[in-house]
């Protein structure tokens, strides 16, 4: 724990050539939400440099355990077991802490639990997909899961998404919140995925896929996959189309 008082000043200006192109028509669905017309940037509010506060208070003992806290009393989802942590920094490498870290995924068929999901893959019972965390003072989390299946999805006529699991993130302001995808080392769909591939900077791509980790597994239990998140400035971690925001 410290004493720093939060941070209340302009955020790090984002870099727009290290973040895709809005309109990607490789990715069907930006031809529709691409702007039609040129961005306005607007100095940030107070409101938004104000941020959230959150505390481990808010978390139920599970939250942080999706093998165990969808599952049956003596069950565990079904699926490769897996550990995912890192750290939350800003842009100068500094950890944020408090930051609410939210993550959810398809199982391990790579269906997700959602009523219009219409993949034919089985659903797991004892898999819900969802839970979230907080870092600690310096900025890092963990959760345990499995590892997700990947899935096709109606883009191309056989387009698959890797493997990935998504990411929701709060910083020390409501304008750093950061929705992005955490994708794993050697998945050979990665090249291939048109949503990847709106992405031009090799190096930004990087950021996004999480290298396994053999320090931090459990053995004869879960693998490890590191997976750091900066949160806005000009190498900010980011997902889909969006030059002018996390």
């Amino acid at each position: 724990m410290h004493n720093n008082p939060p941070e209340t000043g302009a955020f790090y200006p984002r870099d727009p050539d290290w973040h895709p192109q809005a309109l990607t028509p490789g990715y069907k669905t930006s031809v529709l939400r691409a702007p039609q017309r040129a961005k306005i940037s607007f100095d940030p509010t107070l409101g938004e440099i104000a941020g959230p506060a959150f505390g481990h208070g808010l978390l139920g003992p599970l939250d942080n355990d999706l093998i165990l806290n969808f599952a049956s009393p003596g069950e565990s989802a079904i699926g490769e077991r897996i550990i995912v942590h890192g750290r939350v920094q800003d842009e100068r490498g500094r950890g944020v802490g408090g930051t609410l870290v939210e993550f959810w995924q398809a199982n391990a068929g790579g269906r997700y639990r959602h009523k219009k999901d219409a993949y034919l893959a089985p659903l797991d019972p004892n898999f819900g997909g969802c839970g979230r965390t907080i870092t600690d003072a310096a900025g890092y989390y963990s959760f345990r899961t499995i590892k997700p299946g990947p899935y096709p999805w109606p883009n191309g006529v056989n387009d698959w998404r890797p493997r990935h699991i998504h990411f929701s993130v709060f910083g020390t302001g409501f304008a750093q919140r950061l929705i992005t995808q955490m994708y794993f080392e050697g998945d050979p769909l990665i090249d291939i995925c048109p949503i990847v591939n709106t992405i031009r900077d090799q190096a930004a791509i990087g950021q996004l896929i999480a290298p396994m980790d053999m320090a931090n597994t459990v053995p004869m239990d879960a693998m490890a996959y590191k997976f750091d998140i900066t949160l806005r400035g000009r190498r900010s971690t980011m997902f889909e189309n969006r030059r002018e925001g996390n």
